[in-house]
């Protein structure tokens, strides 16, 4: 049976960098983001930048799972093994489902530029009322990474066999609830 033809679909972001030495201005792992989400069509609808507070994360993040405008949320930094880290902590309690490739295959691309090192990231994803999160390490080279291999990919409604767009929420992504999913995948 042909699958139907899918067409980009641009899908609205929010950011959120976790640091507790970077500001706004020195965001730039934060920037990177955008700079990618925007360059591949995407809009990016809110940027927030907030210490390593398990409690302020989760805050942020829910509104955001809340909001019917954001279907993608991009967390960057508060990943690794450092004693204040907790970006992990704060989102896993939030997710609706878990999202374990992600982080299997972000620490697997990551081995190949830092070797051993890559077992200290903690990067994860999941979905949460339909919104889409992914959690990354706050470097430049990590986000990139994410980004380039694993996120952008997902991102697109012209990726197959599947993407995670048909699973997002908003007026247009409900007409995806009949298009060609992953039927089949593994």
């Amino acid at each position: 049976m042909a699958k139907a033809h899918r067409s980009f679909m641009p899908l609205q972001l929010a950011i959120l960098t976790v640091s507790d030495s970077r500001s706004r201005a020195t965001d730039s792992s934060g920037d990177l983001l955008q700079q990618l989400a925007e360059q591949a069509g995407h809009r990016v609808l809110e940027r927030a930048l907030l210490p390593n507070n398990r409690y302020a994360l989760r805050a942020q993040i829910s509104q955001w799972i809340v909001s019917p405008a954001v279907q993608v949320v991009l967390v960057n930094g508060g990943t690794g093994f450092a004693a204040n880290n907790c970006t992990v902590e704060a989102l896993m309690p939030l997710f609706d489902q878990a999202i374990d490739g992600f982080g299997e295959l972000f620490r697997q691309l990551s081995f190949q530029s830092i070797g051993s090192a890559s077992l200290q990231s903690r990067a994860c994803a999941g979905l949460a009322n339909q919104t889409l999160m992914f959690a990354m390490p706050g470097s430049g080279s990590a986000c990139e990474l994410a980004w380039q291999q694993l996120i952008a990919p997902q991102l697109n409604a012209e990726t197959g066999p599947c993407n995670f767009v048909p699973h997002l929420k908003s007026s247009t992504a409900s007409s995806w609830a009949t298009a060609p999913g992953c039927e089949g995948v593994a």
